[in-house]
């Protein structure tokens, strides 16, 4: 059994749930999701919880409770408190700026990098920092991880673009007579 899918999802307030059609809406202050849930995968909304439960006992089965019930929490945390990523840029001469719906970035290539930002996702700028947030984790990781992949972090100096919380593991540069 998914020990994950059989935990409940509890209902913060101001937030409102629709299941019609095998299609999950859940609308809260931040702003509104929608997703398909399995079809081996069955939700019951109550009171002040949701859960999940399966119709077949098999390998697949179980594992789509668990991946079902993490979506669907998922989307429950970013209606009503919403997600943020936080990269960080290192290296001289490296920056980053917000123009608009797109983040222009200078990584030391010969040529800037625009980066289009997905719907429901906003950027801001400090320093050497970018900080992108929005209600779609999914979508949240998606364009965290191509901005990184434009530079990733080289391991000799630390140069590129990392995660704040990431730690990079130095190599020693080459030792001389």
């Amino acid at each position: 059994m998914s020990r994950v899918g059989k935990k409940p999802i509890p209902k913060p307030e101001k937030t409102e749930f629709t299941f019609a059609d095998r299609v999950l809406t859940v609308k809260g202050p931040k702003g509104q999701l929608s997703r398909p849930i399995h079809p081996d995968v069955d939700l019951t909304i109550e009171d002040d919880h949701i859960r999940l439960s399966i119709r077949r006992n098999d390998k697949k089965t179980k594992a789509q409770w668990g991946t079902a019930r993490a979506l669907v929490a998922n989307m429950v945390t970013g209606v009503s408190q919403g997600f943020e990523r936080v990269l960080e840029i290192n290296g001289i001469g490296y920056r980053a700026e917000v123009k608009g719906n797109s983040i222009d970035l200078n990584l030391g290539f010969s040529h800037p990098i625009r980066f289009d930002l997905p719907d429901g996702i906003s950027a801001q700028v400090e320093k050497n920092t970018i900080r992108l947030s929005g209600i779609d984790k999914e979508k949240l990781g998606f364009a965290a991880s191509s901005i990184r992949k434009f530079r990733p972090p080289e391991p000799y100096k630390g140069k590129g673009v990392k995660y704040a919380e990431e730690y990079i593991v130095r190599k020693a540069g080459k030792t001389g007579k």
